[in-house]
């Protein structure tokens, strides 16, 4: 039996990751209740039988709640990391020697096997090798094809298979190794809507990703490497949709350097109408406390003001002590910000400039008519979703009602700013779109009689990228009459 539950009152979307504490379909039900618009599968943890229990839970929710669902598989990508010790752990003394080489031998407090060939080849002088999520800094002293000597800036603690980060040369290494080609294969078999690329430093990185979804789920850019950053408007080009990682990014840049590039991210992916993530330690206390700090509350706060389109929680939901709580705070911030009277004007701070097409015209009239007109929502009929994606770069006021005939592209506008997607039968002519706008945003509570609405389609019908109709409709408050 279908549950009734009303659209949010928010447009930006909440990105819950699922693990131990969330992954039953009981825990997946009561977060989406509480706010949660989306859900991230994370590759890295678990098999992938496992997966299919949670992929198949969330899925349910569409005939419980009569909503299309949203999932994003995120990929493991090229994680560097070094080798073993003999003790199993040493302490690197500051401005002492560390040798990484390629020799198989557990290691000591002066050398250990670093299993990744391509770093050697990379490698420059004077670049900085970051062990332990950037809490030992090595300096590179000399190199070769074997081995890499350096100084130890910052000493510490170091044990087994610890992390590796190489923030000042682009390393050669394949987006996708073989698990992640693995992984891939399986969440597009499984019929996920995006997956998530990690550690990308150039469009290239892209390709095979590309190529092996064959156009079967979107593709979502983890932006979490300083290289990426040099190449940030490629990369947004080249993909559907990115992520601003900010764990990655954090370790391998000064940490002041963040929140500009945060913003640049969003700006950037904004400009070409292309989905963006703020992602890490948003919520991170509430994996432990029932509550978050002001200060993280500020954060969340700052990326919904900057426009992003989705929030994201990482462990606060998928291993945390409060994943519900943690999904309704998130909720809560976004309801109370976009509240704020200035916030309409803080998300405009980005200048978006239309380009020179019937389409992008018609977005950016729908959102002045709509606030000009007090409209209560904009209506796009969409077969790609373009159109939607087109509206939603544009921020309006209202809500989106993405209508569809295709289940795919009502499940992929779940990472889209203000989208409400319904899977419906197409329309046929000029007449019928009307009717059905009308009957849509009334069975779905997005307007009442004596409410205006914007419709916006393509004529000729069922032609996808053909928007050029852009109508103001009256609601009279009797068109559901004679229809179930």
């Amino acid at each position: 039996m279908t549950k009734a539950i009303a659209p949010r009152s928010r447009k930006v979307r909440v990105l819950a990751t699922l693990g131990p504490a969330s992954n039953t379909p009981e825990m997946i039900a009561k977060l989406f209740e509480a706010g949660a618009d989306a859900f991230r599968v994370n590759m890295s943890h678990g098999d992938q039988a496992s997966k299919v229990g949670v992929i198949e839970a969330i899925r349910g929710l569409e005939k419980k709640y009569g909503r299309p669902t949203t999932i994003l598989a995120d990929l493991q990508g090229p994680k560097l990391r070094v080798g073993k010790f003999a003790d199993g752990k040493v302490v690197l003394e500051t401005d002492s020697t560390f040798i990484l080489d390629r020799d198989k031998t557990p290691g000591d407090a002066t050398r250990v096997e670093l299993p990744h060939k391509e770093i050697f080849e990379a490698m420059e002088a004077g670049a900085r090798l970051l062990l332990d999520d950037g809490k030992l800094v090595l300096r590179v002293l000399e190199h070769d094809d074997k081995r890499i000597v350096t100084n130890v800036e910052v000493g510490g603690p170091l044990s087994n298979n610890k992390g590796l980060n190489v923030p000042d040369v682009v390393v050669p290494m394949a987006a996708l190794t073989e698990k992640d080609r693995s992984d891939l294969a399986f969440a597009v078999d499984q019929g996920v809507d995006w997956i998530a690329l990690s550690f990308v430093q150039r469009p290239d990185d892209l390709w095979e990703a590309r190529k092996l979804i064959g156009g079967k789920t979107a593709l979502l850019a983890k932006i979490e490497k300083p290289a990426a950053i040099e190449r940030l408007e490629e990369i947004v080009e080249a993909c559907d949709g990115v992520m601003v990682a900010r764990g990655d990014l954090g370790v391998e840049l000064p940490p002041q350097t963040v929140p500009p590039l945060q913003k640049r991210i969003v700006e950037t992916a904004r400009r070409q109408g292309k989905p963006v993530v703020v992602a890490t330690q948003m919520l991170e206390s509430m994996i432990e406390s029932p509550s978050p700090t002001r200060a993280e509350v500020s954060d969340v706060a700052t990326a919904i003001y900057d426009g992003a389109d989705a929030i994201m929680l990482s462990a606060e939901s998928a291993a945390g002590k409060w994943p519900i709580e943690s999904v309704a705070m998130m909720n809560a911030i976004g309801e109370a910000v976009e509240s704020d009277p200035a916030h309409g004007d803080r998300i405009h701070f980005t200048v978006i400039r239309s380009d020179p097409t019937t389409a992008d015209a018609l977005s950016e009239s729908a959102k002045n008519i709509a606030r000009t007109i007090d409209a209560k929502a904009i209506v796009c009929f969409t077969s790609s979703g373009s159109t939607a994606r087109r509206i939603a770069r544009e921020r309006p006021t209202v809500p989106i009602m993405v209508l569809t005939p295709k289940m795919e592209t009502a499940r992929r506008s779940g990472l889209l700013w203000g989208a409400y997607a319904v899977h419906t039968r197409d329309v046929e002519s000029f007449e019928e779109m009307v009717a059905k706008a009308k009957r849509m945003v009334l069975r779905h509570h997005l307007a009442e009689a004596g409410d205006r609405v914007i419709v916006m389609a393509g004529v000729p019908f069922k032609t996808p990228g053909s928007t050029n109709v852009l109508h103001v409709v009256r609601i009279m408050g009797d068109e559901l009459k004679g229809y179930s």
